[in-house]
């Protein structure tokens, strides 16, 4: 199967409505010694890089990185990030010298009109676990969660628990996180809470971010 190229809006939506059917909400890691980031960015000349950062869990120290440099080939399209994004996230991947027990995605997961936000997507094509942390909302609705870390509010979408909004800091605005793929609700909450430390992003996120737009920088 094309994990990736479609001839059309239908079809992209017929290959996501397929591949959320392969979706596990259950948390099918073990050990949890690494944790990976990935974050995707885009110069004005129509590249995109994607860069994984990996990290010791425990400590939060970085380990390793990887990044894919290419040229964009599908447009942005709301609800179709992993068709843009995916292919240099896959080629980034098979770069990295030490692989990570779970990888953090910047973008949904599960709270996705069809289920197969970008973090989904990418668990599937891996075969890995992976949790979506988004800065903004896709679909659903919440109730604003109490303004201390920890703190959190289910998003429903068509009467469905599809992710929660978690404050990781006091008095910040929520992330928005859903499971991907092999990972339950719970342990999406309780792994990128574990992830944050001083600021609003867990740090595979907030570094693989950096690094991404540094990266794009330093190529131009």
């Amino acid at each position: 199967m094309e994990f990736f190229k479609f001839s059309s809006i239908e079809e992209a939506e017929n290959l996501q409505r397929l591949l959320s059917e392969r979706i596990i909400l259950s948390d099918r890691f073990s050990a949890l010694r690494f944790i990976g980031g990935v974050d995707t960015s885009f110069s004005r000349d129509g590249r995109v890089l994607s860069v994984i950062v990996v990290m010791e869990f425990e400590l939060l120290k970085l380990v390793t990185i990887s990044y894919h440099l290419d040229t964009s080939i599908f447009p942005y399209i709301p609800g179709f990030l992993s068709f843009r994004e995916g292919p240099s996230i896959i080629e980034a991947w098979k770069k990295l010298e030490i692989k990570p027990d779970i990888l953090l995605v910047d973008g949904q997961g599960y709270a996705h009109p069809r289920h197969l936000g970008i973090a989904s997507h990418i668990g599937i094509v891996l075969n890995i676990p992976t949790i979506g942390c988004a800065k903004s909302l896709l679909v659903g609705e919440y109730e604003e969660p109490k303004p201390l870390k920890g703190s959190f509010s289910p998003i429903l979408y068509k009467n469905e628990l599809v992710g929660v909004a978690l404050r990781t800091r006091d008095n910040t605005k929520p992330v928005f996180v859903s499971p991907g793929h092999m990972v339950s609700f719970e342990s999406s909450i309780d792994i990128v809470l574990k992830s944050v430390k001083m600021y609003r992003l867990p740090e595979p996120l907030r570094y693989a971010h950096q690094y991404s737009k540094s990266i794009l920088k330093g190529s131009e």
